[in-house]
């Protein structure tokens, strides 16, 4: 992008140009539904009804988060290589928890690739935008890389290790 870009709620838009702009659009609307929505999976009771409406949305949010996060680094390749494998390994997560949900599987596998799948977006945000946030802004780089992980993957452990569907064998799958 040659231009000199704008400055949207602090966090600075590196174009003008209204393609860009139109996909930071939706890449953001996509983005704000998949924390909602993630988080609406994770507190929910794992039965029919919320919990797989909410999963779903995350699932199919993420994926234009994805498809919009690949157009957007095209753009300006390759100046956010790290965006796009956090991107791509966010959503294999997200796919592998899917498909072992939907054929039955691991309950533990499920919820690794969707709470892993939750880390990884946490963590393409921050690195993205924590520079530019209020409070944030003060941390190191580093605690944009690893900040979600050392809060996400011990709370993630402690559902593998305590989570009573988990426990129990004959209630391994999710409906």
């Amino acid at each position: 992008m040659t231009d000199q870009g704008i400055v949207v709620l602090g966090i600075p838009i590196p174009s003008t140009s209204g393609l860009f702009l139109t996909v930071v659009a939706v890449h953001v609307a996509a983005g704000l539904c998949c924390v909602v929505a993630g988080l609406v999976a994770m507190l929910s009771p794992k039965r029919s009804g919320r919990h797989p409406a909410a999963g779903t949305v995350y699932y199919w949010s993420l994926a234009v988060v994805t498809v919009s996060m690949t157009v957007l680094v095209i753009m300006r390749w390759p100046a956010h290589i790290d965006l796009f494998v956090l991107g791509v390994l966010s959503f294999a997560a997200a796919t592998v928890g899917r498909i072992v949900r939907r054929r039955g599987g691991s309950l533990r596998m499920h919820l690794t690739g969707m709470g892993l799948s939750y880390v990884l977006l946490l963590t393409a945000f921050y690195v993205d935008n924590g520079p530019h946030l209020p409070l944030w802004r003060s941390l190191p780089a580093y605690a944009f890389w690893l900040g979600p992980s050392l809060i996400g993957v011990p709370i993630l452990l402690r559902v593998l290790m305590r989570h009573p569907l988990v426990r129990r064998p004959e209630q391994r799958t999710v409906r």
